[in-house]
């Protein structure tokens, strides 16, 4: 017994031989099958098992034995818990998966069936518009068969009714030479009969309008030399009739040259020359017709001459002194100082006249050199008008002319013609000294072809360059809020406007529009606003986005020298 609770064979376990000799008689026995159960029994393992328990028992480690037995029955009996809850932690676990695997099943089976059911309705969707097109197709060519036999109806009755009428006008082209034939043989047969008569008639016609027309001429004779005779023999009669013509023809020479003076004066007063194209002073045809205009612009006060105006930040402060001086020198009466612009064509040259005139309280008027040639020999009255005119001014008048050089040229070219030679000359003639009447500005894209006589008359050069990154910045900016931003928020037709960074957009536009001019950055701003009205007036289906101003909204790399401009998936050549 001491053994089986691990104590060893010196404290008393019986040794292997009496073991040995206990199962001595069992092996000795030759494997007969005993007679009854008890047969085979030795008992000398009981007594020894008993003898181990009473030496136990009297050992004084026996409490610490038993202590130690129970607990390694605990911790075999805890070890086989932990095993049973592994064994149940095992078994949940493969219900899990079995569960899992189940529901992978279930998935893929319900993902099969709708594949399936997918496949089934696209070949039924198929079928269905395979059908449609069948009938589709036969019922156009049922149509274009009806269409056909239509047609060949149409070109039967054609012919027919061509056939027809034909026919009845070639009957009646027949029936038509009969009658005239006929006609024409009654009348000669008749004009045969009465030869005679009618030739008596002519001559007794003839004879009496010869009587008519000679009794006629006696009398009318007879009546101019009484009459005559009479108003010489009277020398009263004679005299009155003398000086009564003297007079009327003083008082016709006289009418027509106090007409064509007052014309004149009326047309450097009043009137303007057939050269000038635009003007701010006030005709009275002009207030006849817009009366509330012409208010409008009497009760007008002077502006900023850079109102509107976008030029880089040297060329402002130039041209900024030069408005300063001719609104003092406008005040002042004194002379003015005449000024030439060169420049690319839409930098602003135009516009910054207008509002120079308007900053000093003058009248401007807009001529261009192009109108001059055509005009032959009538350039030089033409040109003198012009001048006659701007200096009836009484606020004083800013004359611009555009594309000057296209009739100041050299004079010592061949290409200029005599006409356009003697307008140069009339131009240098009335603009030989200042006046504090006018001022002329002068502009010009090719200067160096002037005359040198031109340069004697010019006092100050302006250059007016294209804008750079800043100023279109600016002018992107400021043809952005009027083209697109105040007809998206006032008016009743409004443009939509996606929520995007304007301020981004503007300034990426004025990176790719180097080298264009600011009025060919007003008309980008221009088409921006027609592609937008379009949208609204068509409904025009955009390509990529719904809004009309978005990310799709740029210049392409090609637009300073193809002009193009891509937009809302539409192109603008």
């Amino acid at each position: 017994m001491s053994w089986l609770f691990g104590w060893g064979r010196s404290s008393g376990a019986p040794p292997a031989d009496e073991l040995t000799a206990a199962a001595a008689p069992a092996e000795g026995s030759g494997g007969a099958k005993p007679g009854d159960k008890w047969s085979n029994f030795d008992p000398t393992g009981l007594e020894r098992a008993a003898k181990a328990a009473k030496d136990l028992d009297q050992s004084r480690n026996a409490k610490e034995a038993l202590a130690l037995a129970r607990m390694q029955e605990q911790t075999v009996q805890l070890e086989h818990q932990s095993k049973v809850k592994e064994y149940e932690a095992a078994v949940e676990q493969l219900k899990g998966e079995q569960i899992r695997l189940q529901g992978e099943e279930r998935r893929k089976t319900l993902a099969e069936e709708t594949k399936q059911n997918q496949a089934r309705a696209q070949y039924q969707d198929k079928l269905a518009r395979q059908r449609y097109d069948d009938q589709l197709r036969q019922q156009q060519f049922l149509n274009e068969e009806n269409l056909r036999k239509q047609e060949e109806s149409v070109v039967k009755q054609e012919a027919m009714r061509k056939s027809t009428i034909e026919h009845e006008m070639e009957l009646r082209h027949k029936n038509d030479l009969l009658r005239v034939e006929a006609e024409a043989k009654a009348r000669a047969q008749v004009e045969r009969e009465n030869a005679d008569l009618i030739r008596e008639q002519i001559r007794l016609k003839a004879a009496e309008h010869r009587q008519t027309v000679l009794e006629s001429i006696k009398t009318a004779g007879a009546v101019f030399g009484e009459g005559f005779r009479a108003f010489v023999s009277d020398w009263d009669k004679l005299t009155a009739t003398v000086a009564g013509l003297t007079l009327l023809a003083a008082g016709v020479y006289s009418a027509r040259n106090a007409t064509a003076v007052a014309g004149r004066y009326i047309e450097a007063r009043l009137g303007k020359p057939s050269l000038v194209r635009e003007t701010s002073r006030i005709t009275v045809a002009e207030a006849i017709k817009h009366p509330v205009k012409t208010t409008k612009r009497l009760r007008s006060r002077p502006q900023d001459a850079l109102e509107g105006v976008v030029l880089s930040a040297a060329l402002e402060g130039r041209v900024r002194d030069v408005a300063i001086a001719t609104r003092n020198t406008r005040q002042n009466k004194g002379l003015y100082r005449n000024i030439l612009m060169y420049g690319p064509p839409g930098t602003g040259k135009t516009l910054f006249a207008k509002k120079l005139a308007l900053h000093s309280g003058m009248d401007f008027a807009i001529m261009t050199g192009g109108d001059v040639a055509p005009m032959g020999r009538d350039g030089v009255t033409a040109m003198h008008k012009v001048f006659d005119w701007a200096s009836t001014s009484r606020r004083g008048l800013l004359l611009f002319v555009d594309e000057a050089d296209a009739f100041l040229r050299k004079r010592s070219t061949e290409k200029i013609s005599e006409d356009l030679r003697a307008t140069l000359n009339a131009f240098l003639y009335r603009t030989g000294e200042q006046s504090n009447k006018f001022m002329l500005v002068l502009a010009s894209n090719q200067p160096e072809q002037f005359d040198w006589a031109i340069n004697d008359r010019i006092d100050e050069i302006v250059n007016f360059a294209l804008p750079g990154l800043d100023e279109r910045e600016r002018l992107v900016r400021m043809y952005f809020d009027k083209f697109v931003l105040v007809p998206a928020t006032t008016g009743r037709q409004r443009l939509k406007l996606a929520q995007f960074d304007y301020g981004q957009k503007c300034s990426d536009i004025a990176q790719r529009a180097e080298g264009m001019s600011g009025r060919e950055i007003s008309k980008l701003g221009v088409a921006w606003q027609v592609s937008g009205k379009a949208f609204l007036a068509q409904k025009i289906q955009p390509l990529k986005n719904e809004y009309i101003f978005k990310d799709n909204l740029f210049i392409s790399s090609s637009f300073p020298k193809g002009r193009r401009l891509l937009f809302r998936g539409w192109r603008f050549d």
